[in-house]
């Protein structure tokens, strides 16, 4: 093994404290970190033209000769050098540089190589700072194709590439991991070739997406994360548990008690999860499903199946009102069942807190709903069987792997999301979890989006007023607008001040400033038909339900993703009445953006959504939200390499022995990991 790769970045050729610092801010730590920031693009010294073919703002390689200095004794004005070749005459402008250095480097009547990028200045060709100066004799210094990168806070692009070229080229072969004949198949190189040819190209091809030294690099990456889920799925499956009993007697009879029909889908995701709940291996399930899905009613049904078998059950959801509703919900439709809930929030008093708790140890509390905080260590279970997580805020895999351990070996693990997950994400995110999926919804969608320009916001206004004549409730969506909580709560004050002034209808506002008790009491307003609007920031995506709400309003819908905004979609209409959502957006719009909003417009499938948004935005925050573990890849890209998700899947399934793997992991940093799940 190279154990240069994995040196602390400090070792590095031209790397001291400071710009150590300034890298280790990127999650730069050592020079592996360092060398798998690919470039972005190249830089191409190739043109090489006599003084009159110059292209302004174009790279040059020019062939000329030092005629005369210009060094000005005024301060801050920058040095010059005229230089001419047979046809013309250039300046060479510096700042910032001293007059020896130049004398030194640009030497009167001397043929010299300059590369950099020409400007004009008062109908005058000139290069300013060029980035190579060399003597005739040492052309073949100066490369032709460079690799670009991405700019660094603090360091100069000079120094950057610097650093990469000196530690690109100190890459020594490594002992592959692939079969000789499965590289050869797809025309690839070793890894060591790969990342060198990638940091020192010979064309731009060389490091495009679909090259040959790319692939290999993307589909190694690829196949790391998918050897740390076949491992955590191999933990989980030796994890054996006392299967518990799911009777389908007892399945049909809380069915049947139901106010409502379950859809096909949610039959048949209710018997996926009752045959691992009936299995002796722990369950490590998620459940996706389009907005208004049901899924939460597949969740209470099969905790009430675990129940019955003596069991407790703990749901977990993003919000505290969130679960107050789940919490009455679940007392409402399982009133006949003998099911003692309880719910737990920091809204509850000491005392009551303290009760639950010991209620919860003694085992006389079956189903305690709450937000994180159920997971403290103060909460002790006598006897947790399943664990149900509403998880907006998307679990990464490191808190999936202390999940898998929560309880005891008979608890068994349920993940939801409301966010179809694109199929690429699936493989490499969530390869540790079986999956169930929900598409049917149990009433028709009949919510008529429309897109309206801001310079309409009084036809919008008109909209909402009569909506709210009709008995109908009303979201109004402001945008987070800045990192700076402050004026996003001035935005919403601001809108809100502004319907009032044109209605008078009961309002509220809320935002991330007011206290989670003053929120929820303007949100139980809400649900209890004493306000008409509120205006919010993205807060009601989180899995609100509120049947009486029928319109929302998204102010500047440019700036979410397509996801999110169909997540926010997803809070109207869900009695299944005619329902509507006014997307209000800046005009002067890119095609990029209309396209985007009128994938909304034009479609209510969650899941079409988010394979629509994953090719538009490309691999990041895809989703539309910042959540934890999903940018999870440096190099593969889910769009541009969505084979090498195939091809990694099926070869990882071929592997038994991951020994031979142990460099591969450690170079994408999954070695650690790996490390945690063998010592248990």
């Amino acid at each position: 093994m190279n154990n240069k790769l994995f040196d602390s970045i400090i070792k590095a050729k031209g790397v001291g404290q400071i710009i150590s610092k300034k890298l280790n801010e990127k999650n730069i730590y050592t020079k592996i970190d360092l060398l798998l920031r690919l470039p972005i693009g190249t830089i191409d010294r190739r043109f090489c033209p006599t003084l009159d073919q110059l292209e302004i703002g174009k790279i040059s390689t020019i062939f000329v000769r030092p005629i005369k200095y210009n060094f000005p004794r005024i301060r801050n004005l920058p040095f010059r050098v005229t230089c001419e070749d047979k046809f013309g005459k250039i300046d060479i402008v510096f700042f910032n540089v001293r007059e020896n250095y130049i004398r030194q480097q640009l030497p009167l009547n001397t043929e010299i190589i300059i590369s950099g990028k020409i400007t004009i200045y008062k109908n005058k060709f000139q290069m300013t700072n060029p980035d190579y100066i060399q003597t005739i004799d040492k052309e073949m210094s100066i490369k032709k194709i460079m690799s670009k990168y991405s700019n660094l806070s603090g360091i100069s692009p000079k120094t950057i590439q610097k650093i990469y070229f000196e530690e690109s080229k100190d890459i020594g072969e490594i002992d592959e991991w692939h079969d000789k004949n499965f590289i050869n198949e797809r025309g690839w190189s070793s890894w060591s070739s790969s990342i060198k040819k990638l940091h020192n190209p010979e064309t731009n091809d060389d490091i495009n997406k679909n090259s040959n030294y790319y692939e290999r690099l993307a589909f190694d990456e690829i196949l790391s994360n998918l050897l740390l889920f076949k491992k955590i799925r191999k933990r989980i499956i030796k994890k054996t548990k006392i299967n518990k009993e799911i009777s389908k007697e007892y399945l049909n009879t809380i069915q049947g008690k139901l106010p409502f029909k379950l859809t096909n889908d949610q039959i048949k995701v209710i018997n996926e999860i009752s045959i691992d709940l009936g299995s002796s291996k722990k369950m490590m399930r998620l459940l996706q499903g389009d907005v208004g899905s049901g899924k939460t009613i597949v969740a209470f049904i099969t905790a009430a199946c675990v129940i019955k078998n003596d069991y407790q059950v703990a749901i977990m959801v993003p919000t505290e009102i969130l679960a107050i509703q789940h919490y009455k919900l679940f007392k409402n439709l399982f009133k006949d069942e003998n099911i003692n809930v309880e719910l737990i929030s920091s809204s509850i008093k000491k005392e009551k807190q303290k009760s639950i708790l010991n209620e919860l140890l003694s085992g006389k509390i079956d189903l305690i709903i709450g937000t994180h905080s159920l997971f403290q260590n103060r909460i002790k279970f006598k006897k947790l069987g399943y664990i149900i997580i509403d998880e907006q805020h998307k679990f990464g895999v490191k808190q999936r792997i202390e999940l898998a351990s929560k309880g005891d070996t008979n608890t068994d693990v349920l993940l939801m999301t409301a966010t179809p997950i694109p199929r690429t994400l699936i493989i490499t995110n969530y390869g540790d979890l079986d999956l169930s999926t929900i598409k049917e919804k149990p009433f028709n969608n009949n919510i008529t989006t429309f897109l309206k320009p801001n310079s309409k916001i009084d036809d919008v206004c008109n909209f909402i007023e009569k909506r709210i004549n009709s008995s109908d409730q009303v979201y109004w969506v402001c945008p987070i607008i800045d990192e700076s909580e402050k004026l996003n709560v001035k935005a919403v004050n601001e809108r809100l001040k502004f319907l009032k002034n044109k209605t008078s209808y009961k309002m509220e506002c809320i935002h991330g400033n007011l206290k989670e008790q003053e929120r929820d009491k303007i949100m139980i307003n809400f649900l209890e038909k004493k306000l008409d609007l509120i205006v919010c920031t993205t807060i009601v995506e989180v899995g609100l339900d509120n049947p009486n709400v029928n319109t929302i309003v998204i102010e500047n819908s440019e700036r979410f993703g397509l996801s999110q905004l169909h997540q926010l979609r997803g809070r109207v209409g869900r009695s299944g009445n005619e329902a509507y959502c006014l997307l209000v957006y800046h005009k002067n719009l890119s095609e990029l953006s209309k396209k985007r909003l009128n994938i909304i417009k034009d479609n209510l499938n969650g899941f079409l959504i988010a394979e629509e948004d994953l090719k538009l935005r490309g691999y990041g925050d895809i989703l539309g939200f910042k959540q934890s573990g999903e940018k999870d890849f440096l190099i593969a890209d889910p769009i541009y390499h969505s084979h090498l998700f195939d091809l990694a899947k099926k070869y990882v399934d071929k592997i038994d022995d991951t020994k031979k793997f142990e460099i591969l992991l450690k170079i994408f940093n999954k070695q650690k990991i790996f490390n945690i799940i063998d010592a248990g």
